[in-house]
């Protein structure tokens, strides 16, 4: 079936929102903006470097730990939760370096995004089409391969996985901390898998497949080849020594991942699906600490993101104000913690545009549960 005629419309639920394009919010909020937002920051290529040191300093102190008495071991766990946290700075500052909003257009792009998404095993000219293309113009729409899967899809390989994985009122809390470790591991294969065997709109263990170019395609693969040999010369490194790879490899990877996957699931899955690019709708912003923020660029801004992906994320925080003035209460803000709870409370399937259910079909949970949780 196709799967534009799995969804009942928006009408038809009785419970139809107006919706606003992301472009309306564009010519509204873009004049009230300093032209030092829409400038590059390139104190956020340092950053990516520096980051990129980290790794290469704890890969080095690594190298040791075989030295080290057992008992002295626990040391090292602070060095690797930093290298963990070095791992989503990475992916932050290449998200920000790929739509712009660093340094404009240089041959060094590339390589440095490159170098910055290999540890999220993340090739960056796959990342440039899912992501800036398919994404950003589809969000939470039935094209968009981020978005949670409808309950009528089939229940292929990788419906099953986020069944088992991602959070919600079913999830077992073991597989659930597996999941927060390896699920972008998973998201990665599954699109790199369509794209790489097949480049087919009927691939049907994405939720939304996409097409590249056969350049693009082949790109892709040698992109994969080159991270892949990056990964094995971090273990060839640590001579593939069983607490050096657990410690200064495995962990911080587990931490980086399981912290991107935090906001990932946070950004999107608890919103409703919109046929309209409305960000304000399918979208989420996240209240967080200063110094979290401080650390990742303000992602947790990501609605105000959605709305200008390619302004400097130093002003996001002031993006959000003006949506509260000129849109108040309409923008999804909450607390981390809360944007949590939801998605634990609730099932994880689209039933409809504005219905979440379980893998059973037998819960109705409608998706402006989400309302209840903004001022809670």
């Amino acid at each position: 079936m196709n799967s534009a005629k799995m969804l009942i419309s928006l009408d038809e639920t009785g419970e139809g929102e107006t919706l606003t394009h992301q472009s309306v919010y564009v010519k509204k909020l873009r004049p009230l903006l300093p032209s030092d937002a829409f400038e590059p920051d390139p104190s956020k290529l340092a950053i990516l470097l520096i980051n990129i040191g980290i790794l290469l300093l704890g890969w080095g102190i690594a190298d040791n730990l075989d030295r080290w008495p057992v008992y002295l071991l626990w040391l090292y766990l602070p060095l690797a939760a930093i290298m963990g946290n070095s791992i989503i700075v990475l992916l932050f500052s290449s998200h920000d370096l790929m739509h712009g909003s660093v340094q404009k257009k240089s041959p060094l792009t590339y390589p440095i995004a490159f170098l910055g998404l290999s540890m999220l095993l993340m090739p960056p000219t796959q990342w440039k089409s899912l992501h800036n293309l398919v994404h950003h113009n589809n969000t939470n729409s039935l094209a968009d391969p981020d978005r949670n899967y409808l309950y009528q899809q089939t229940d292929t390989w990788g419906k099953w996985i986020q069944n088992l994985f991602v959070p919600s009122v079913e999830v077992n809390p073991l597989w659930l901390i597996v999941g927060m470790a390896g699920s972008w591991a998973v998201h990665n294969f599954r699109n790199l898998s369509s794209v790489l065997l097949f480049n087919d709109k009927s691939v049907d263990y994405v939720p939304a497949a996409f097409t590249v170019s056969p350049k693009d395609r082949l790109k892709i693969a040698l992109e994969c080849l080159g991270i892949l040999g990056i990964h094995l010369g971090v273990l060839f490194y640590l001579e593939f020594n069983p607490i050096k790879v657990a410690l200064a490899y495995i962990l911080p990877i587990a931490i980086g991942h399981a912290g991107a996957m935090f906001y990932i699931y946070t950004n999107h899955m608890g919103c409703r699906m919109t046929s309209i690019n409305d960000p304000l709708i399918n979208s989420a912003s996240l209240r967080v600490p200063k110094i979290i923020d401080l650390l990742h660029f303000n992602f947790s801004h990501h609605t105000e993101h959605h709305i200008f992906p390619s302004i400097n994320s130093n002003y996001y925080p002031r993006v959000q104000e003006l949506l509260q003035i000129h849109y108040p209460d309409r923008m999804n803000l909450i607390d981390a913690g809360q944007a949590w709870r939801l998605l634990m409370e609730t099932p994880r399937h689209y039933q409809d545009q504005v219905t979440f259910t379980d893998s059973s079909g037998t819960m109705a949970v409608n998706c402006s549960i989400v309302e209840e949780f903004k001022n809670g």
